[in-house]
Formats: C-alpha cells, sequence, structure tokens
C-alpha cells in the first residue's frame, strides 16, 4: 500500500482531510468565536497517523481571564440560573444542532481521538448523544427544587422552613481525551440544566469536538453570551487558573488522579467544590461456576480503544480451577484481535492518545518484565501496519501472568490495551484481590448463580458494578468512584445535584391573638 492512500480511499489520512476541512479552530467567549489574544495556535495531530490535521486557538492567561469573567458575568447579571423555560429550549436547540451535525462530529472523533468507527456508534457518540442532554433537559420539569418543612417554631408561633436548590454558580468542567464527546455532554447537560454557566475546557489532543460545539452554540441555540465558554490551550499554567480563580465555585474533572489531586489542592484555598472523576484498575471476577465462553470476550473488552477507558477491568481475577485453561484462551484470542486503522469497520484497536502516552504503556511492560512477569502476547509495538500508519501510537493487545496482586502492572492505572490475569482461590479471596486497590472505580463478576454474583457486587468497594454482562452506563445512573477513583458523581440525580447548592429558608407566622 503505498504511503500516502487517495483522497477517496477510507483511510484515517482521508478522514482526516475531512475532519480539517470542517473543523472549528476558533474558541466561544462571551458569546463570540475568537482566536487567542496573541494569535498563539498549537497543533491538533492524528493519532493514527502521526501527523498533523490541523491548528487549533492556543489560549493563554488573558484568554481564560476573559472567558471566567464572561461566565462570572453571565450567571451573576441574567436570568439564565432562575429561567428554567429558557434552559430547556436552549437544550433541546442544541441536542437538535448536534443531530444535524452527527456524522461530522463522528468524522473529527475518529480522526483527533483515534477512537474505532464502531465505538461511535456507541459510548463514543451514539449513546451520549441519544440522552446526555435529553435527561437533564427533562430532569428541569421533574426535579424536586423546593420542599417545606414544618414545626419547630418558638412559643406556638408556625415555623415554615423551605428547602432550595439552586445552581452552584460558575463550572469549570475540564474533561479528557479518551470518550470527549461523550464526557463534555455529561456534564454540559445537567451544569446548564441546573443553571450554572460553565468554562469548558477540553484536552488539548481533542480540541475540535468541543470548539465544533462552541460553534453550534453560537449558530443554532438561544444560550446567552457567556453562558459556555469553550476555551482550548496545551498549557497547563492555562488549565490550572480555572483551579484558583476565585470567581469559579466549582470543578467538574474527568482525567487522571494525579491532576484531580492537583486541581483539589489549587481549590483549597478558594474553597471550591469539586466533582473529580478518576483513575481506576477495575476487576473482572470470573467464579468457579462462570460459563467458561464468557471468559474470553470479556477479556477482550479490555482493549477495545486501546484500553483508554478508565472503567476498563484491566485486572482479571480467575478461580483457580479455571485459570490455566482462561490463559491459554486468551493468549491465542489476543493474537487475532483487530488492530489497525481506526476508520475501519472491523478495528477493534486503535492508536493510543500519543506517543508520550505510547511510552508511558511500554514502559509499564517493560516495568513489568524486569519484575518478573510473563507477557505471553504482545507486550510491544504492532508489525504489519500500512507505511501510512507507521507513526501512529499503536501498542499490541498484551497479557500479562506471573505477577502478584501488589505488583506495579496489577496496582498502577495503565491505560493500554494490557491486561494482567490473577488466580484467586475462593469468594473471599476474589474480594480481598479486587479490593485490595488503590481505585474503586468499576468491576465486574461473573457466575451462572445471580444471587452469588450479586452478594459479590455487595462487596466491592467501587462506584459501579457488573454483573454477568450488566451495563451500568446511562445518562440517569450515576458514575464515579471509591477512594483513589474520585468524589462525586456524574449522570443521574446524583450527578445532577453536584451542581446544586441547598439554601433553607424559614418564616416565622405568628399565632393570631
Amino acid at each position: 500500500m503505498s504511503s500516502i492512500p487517495a483522497e477517496d480511499t477510507e483511510t484515517s489520512v482521508n478522514w482526516g482531510r475531512r475532519a480539517a476541512a470542517g473543523a472549528e479552530s476558533r474558541m466561544l467567549i462571551a458569546g463570540e468565536l475568537v482566536d487567542a489574544a496573541s494569535g498563539a495556535r498549537f497543533t491538533n495531530a492524528s493519532p493514527a497517523t502521526g501527523a498533523a490535521l490541523g491548528d487549533t486557538a492556543a489560549a493563554e492567561p488573558q484568554d481564560m481571564e476573559r472567558a471566567i469573567a464572561a461566565a462570572r458575568s453571565a450567571f451573576d447579571t441574567t436570568d439564565w440560573s432562575t429561567n428554567r423555560a429558557l434552559r430547556k429550549r436552549c437544550l433541546n436547540q442544541l441536542q437538535a444542532a448536534i443531530e444535524d451535525k452527527k456524522e461530522a462530529l463522528r468524522t473529527e472523533l475518529v480522526a483527533e481521538v483515534g477512537c474505532p468507527v464502531m465505538t461511535t456508534e456507541s459510548a463514543q457518540l451514539d449513546w451520549p448523544l441519544a440522552e446526555s442532554l435529553r435527561y437533564p433537559a427533562r430532569l428541569i420539569d421533574e426535579f424536586a427544587w423546593e420542599r417545606v418543612l414544618e414545626g419547630g417554631g418558638l412559643f406556638g408561633d408556625r415555623n415554615i422552613r423551605t428547602v432550595v436548590k439552586e445552581a452552584a454558580g460558575v463550572v469549570a468542567a475540564v474533561t479528557p481525551s479518551n470518550f470527549p464527546i461523550e464526557v463534555i455532554l455529561n456534564k454540559l447537560g445537567p451544569a446548564l440544566a441546573a443553571g450554572n454557566t460553565v468554562v469548558l475546557k477540553p484536552d488539548p489532543h481533542t480540541p475540535w469536538n468541543a470548539t465544533r460545539l462552541g460553534r453550534l452554540i453560537v449558530e443554532k441555540t438561544d444560550i446567552p453570551p457567556g453562558v459556555v465558554n469553550v476555551v482550548t490551550t496545551p498549557s497547563n499554567h492555562v488549565a490550572g487558573l480555572l483551579g484558583t480563580d476565585p470567581r469559579v465555585d466549582l470543578v467538574s474533572f474527568t482525567g487522571s488522579t494525579a491532576v484531580g489531586k492537583l486541581l483539589m489542592r489549587q481549590g483549597a484555598d478558594t474553597m471550591k467544590r469539586m466533582f473529580l472523576e478518576l483513575g481506576g484498575k477495575s476487576a473482572a471476577i470470573v467464579l468457579d461456576d462462570a460459563n467458561p465462553a464468557v471468559i474470553v470476550p470479556t477479556a477482550i473488552g479490555v482493549c477495545v480503544h486501546a484500553g483508554q477507558a478508565c472503567a476498563a477491568t484491566s485486572r482479571m481475577l480467575i478461580h483457580r480451577s479455571l485459570y490455566e485453561q482462561a490463559v491459554a484462551d486468551i493468549t491465542l484470542a489476543y493474537q487475532y484481535v483487530p488492530v489497525g486503522d481506526p476508520v475501519d469497520p472491523g478495528t477493534l484497536v486503535g492508536p493510543v492518545i500519543s506517543a508520550a502516552q505510547k511510552e508511558r504503556v511500554l514502559a509499564a511492560i517493560d516495568g513489568a518484565r524486569r519484575d518478573g512477569a510473563q507477557i505471553t502476547v504482545g507486550g510491544g509495538t504492532v508489525e504489519g501496519l500500512p507505511d501510512y500508519l507507521a507513526d501512529g501510537h499503536f501498542i499490541a493487545p498484551t497479557v500479562i501472568t506471573g505477577v502478584d496482586n501488589g505488583a506495579a502492572i496489577a496496582q498502577d492505572e495503565i491505560f493500554g490495551p494490557v491486561l494482567v490475569l490473577l488466580p484467586f482461590d475462593d469468594d473471599d479471596d476474589a474480594v480481598r484481590l479486587a479490593n485490595d486497590s488503590a481505585f474503586g472505580l468499576a468491576g465486574a463478576v461473573m457466575s451462572r448463580s445471580t444471587e452469588r454474583g450479586m452478594s459479590i457486587a455487595r462487596r466491592i468497594r467501587t462506584g459501579s458494578f457488573g454483573v454477568n454482562g450488566g451495563m451500568f452506563y446511562g445518562a440517569d445512573a450515576p458514575f464515579g468512584g471509591y477512594k483513589n477513583s474520585g468524589v462525586g458523581r456524574q449522570c443521574g440525580i446524583e450527578g445532577f445535584q453536584q451542581y446544586l447548592e441547598t439554601k433553607t429558608i424559614a418564616r416565622r407566622e405568628r399565632k393570631q391573638a
């Protein structure tokens, strides 16, 4: 195959060309699509080819300052926080606008995220588009914004207390590169429905899906200027202003645990509220009565989108009676997992997001090898890719055995197509191993007995858990973690309430003479 495919060939090269042709490179600040005040720009590169797709406005401190000021003014001086009818209309307008540009957004996601196109038919695009804005828009009408408490009066007077839910204020939404539009919509939807204003800072590796939303907000909705601001920047210093500026009331962050901890420290001086959805090292538990046919598909699921999913069950705990055969079956299956161009409908494993991430994953595998682990398959880069993918960030699906649960490879979030297999002896041992982690985001169990599976689920300290393939994802289902996996929940009623403050108003009615 030639190093540069023809324009009519369905490859990442061609999808990149189409994405660049329609991409929005400007930011949204104070209701206007703008470049950085200094004119600075940064490169948006394809993870699949390593080539530049185009560039995007690179915000500097004065740009972030203007965005925060616009969000603060829109919250303090307009009726956005109290006008529920306006908020519902605007969310419905944004929903319609995104649906109209759905295929262009799909092209951009595959081009800049490197996600296999098949994943855009589920959690990358189609699932969040179906409900991430619609669900909070419905809550505008259905949520109990007030409740009345009676009692507690003095000297026979009637004391009436009204508990009121109101918007938190200015929300800084900081989003990751792995499922960008999914996370953005699941932050924007409830934050806006609750009456907040937002400064959205997308990951610099995947800016165009966010800037496209900015353009749609300006052109297709009645969202007032300043209510939503989209600020793109590769600068950690500029992004960090969201954590220190006293005009920001709440930080809603999805990303690594290390950055989440930094944001908590930065926000402490101004007592910012925090929602943090962080890392994971989740366990899939295969009980001795599990159907062996489900083991390999569960193992392969870890490879989807090159393992770049915080909830991936990247530790598989297998009952010792099934372990040896499972290792052989999974090792064989991993040799045939489709790795390649994310544009190909048959690809399951595309690239990781960047050269730096590729090096981090390979370093973790090398570290496990030095510690005595056995790499039964994979463990390096991918051979046999077409020439045009030679500079892409591909890692072979990798299975690791021969370590205990305390090994770094079994404890650290790798964020690559790497699965660690560990044996256990009984249910108590499985629960102990699953909970022996600094993380607590998700998990799964496989058993022919639903009752036994549910019993295991209730003993695992994670925010979400699947029993026999049960899927916890949904705009109505709270998602978040225990321990180092985060603070708070996204989605569901609990996620909606993340963006609200609570006020109690008491009034005294004197007893009539």
